[in-house]
């Protein structure tokens, strides 16, 4: 039912990890004002792990999260190959790169059919009850839904084989993994991967059958209301070719322009962070750009990142399948960079196709199987590590004393690194469906899914240094004025 108000409270938002809420305010006509997207949590994973002994931060930092530790797991453990000057054998980066290329897989196909994918497989305005993987199901048919739960398995089958465990992995140490697979389990990851790839392609069928032709998204990838102009961060190879493992860091404008490219750990010379009193998460923007506040174009140091920012800031995908879909999803925007924040559902799919192609060519990865598993470390040190989550980059930085224990520690995730576009996108969506003070279940839904679009990690996002999270108390008198103000 429709009713006229002048406050909303969206609390809690849904369909992601975490917690969150949306606020929005009406002016006097009914129309929006502001909105906030504000997360409420905060976990502080850096300062506790100061005096952790740092090869144990590959399973705290994980513990963070149970959508992605694969990329904490990572991510950690890269920081501390560079913190000790032990980059991985051979062997154990083709270990890494076949699982991570797994976990990308699999938590894309999450999202697609269990997250984002029902706002519009199902559709906006159908009952919440229904938009979920049940109502998916019914929507694309009870053998594709085998299907999507089958290779939702196999995702988390290969990190478990690889990771020792399908969530929460173990194998990952410094300089290296602590184990091996055997030809057996190579052959099963074999068996998986072709069929992986077989259902990715399959899900970009689905895509172009059912998105590309249903109005509601076409509006969506189209309308400037929800175009939104910022630079875009990402991993690149050598090539120029997405890379969620490893590679430099390339940033790029709103007109595609190359604004800078670094080696993973130069990364924090190019952004500052800042916070606001109504989040407990930071907000990084560029450095030489400067904050501007919520605002997109060259003149904001806004950036995004994730699989829309990965597809902008590449030259090309580096897998053949994948590559000719890129192409097309240029061909339908007429060229890139693509500012659609609703494309990212479509540069999602594009991922989880070349994410199983390299499944299924790392596992025939000539030093998987033999050669050491470990390089011998040096003495422990500061360190930066820097890999592709599902959502976008994410970046640990330890500084580790003589003993090799947490000194000082910093984590920013990829939804940090969105948190800007979101609370933009969130703003820019209530604005166009927000009117004459009518609110009903379908118009909040609607808001809800311009964050989605960003697949946000919450419990990931809430971090700060040193540990003290921002505070700011405001005392208003019976007219409502501020007679007081303490802040922190």
């Amino acid at each position: 039912m429709s009713k006229t108000v002048q406050h909303v409270s969206i609390d809690p938002i849904t369909r992601l990890e975490g917690h969150g809420r949306i606020e929005l305010f009406l002016d006097d006509d009914g129309n929006l004002a502001d909105a906030f997207f504000q997360i409420p949590e905060l976990r502080g994973f850096e300062q506790f792990c100061v005096g952790r002994q740092g090869e144990d931060m590959p399973q705290i930092t994980e513990r963070i999260c149970g959508v992605c530790p694969e990329a904490h797991h990572y991510a950690s453990t890269k920081t501390l190959d560079d913190c000790y000057n032990a980059p991985p054998t051979p062997r154990a980066k083709a270990l890494r790169e076949l699982l991570y290329n797994a976990y990308i897989f699999s938590d894309h196909l999450l999202h697609f059919y269990y997250l984002g994918g029902p706002d519009f497989l199902v559709g906006p305005y159908a009952p919440p009850q229904e938009r979920n993987i049940v109502g998916v199901i019914g929507k694309v048919g009870l053998e594709l839904g085998k299907e999507v739960i089958k290779h939702r398995s196999y995702g988390q089958k290969i990190i478990e084989i690889i990771g020792g465990r399908p969530i929460h992995p173990v194998t990952g140490i410094p300089g290296g993994q602590s184990k091996g697979i055997t030809e057996d389990e190579q052959n099963e990851i074999r068996t998986m991967a072709a069929s992986c790839l077989e259902f990715a392609q399959a899900t970009l069928g689905v895509f172009n059958d059912v998105l590309l032709k249903d109005d509601t998204y076409k509006r969506f990838i189209s309308e400037n209301a929800h175009m939104m102009p910022t630079y875009y961060m990402g991993l690149v190879d050598e090539e120029g070719s997405i890379n969620y493992y490893d590679g430099d860091v390339r940033i790029v404008g709103p007109d595609g322009s190359e604004f800078a490219q670094v080696p993973g750990s130069e990364t924090l010379s190019l952004i500052d962070e800042r916070t606001e009193p109504w989040t407990y998460v930071k907000i990084p923007y560029l450095k030489d750009v400067g904050w501007k506040g919520f605002v997109s174009g060259p003149d904001s140091g806004v950036y995004r990142v994730g699989p829309l920012a990965r597809l902008n800031v590449c030259k090309q995908i580096g897998t053949p399948l994948a590559q000719k879909q890129y192409e097309a999803f240029l061909e339908y925007f007429g060229g890139g960079p693509v500012h659609a924040t609703f494309a990212y559902h479509w540069a999602r799919l594009i991922e989880m196709l070349s994410a199983a192609e390299r499944v299924a060519a790392l596992v025939e990865h000539p030093d998987l199987m033999t050669g050491p598993l470990r390089t011998p470390l040096g003495a422990p040190s500061e360190g930066v590590g820097v890999i592709e989550a599902a959502r976008g980059v994410l970046l640990h930085h330890y500084d580790l004393d003589d003993r090799g224990r947490i000194n000082s520690a910093n984590l920013i995730v990829a939804t940090t690194h969105n948190v800007a576009g979101i609370s933009m996108s969130i703003k820019d969506m209530a604005t166009a469906v927000v009117e004459n003070g009518v609110v009903d279940d379908g118009i909040l839904n609607l808001v809800e899914m311009s964050f989605r679009n960003y697949d946000p990690c919450l419990a990931c996002a809430t971090h700060a240094l040193p540990g003290q999270m921002p505070l700011l108390v405001q005392v208003h008198d019976a007219q409502g004025s501020v007679c007081q103000r303490i802040e922190r």
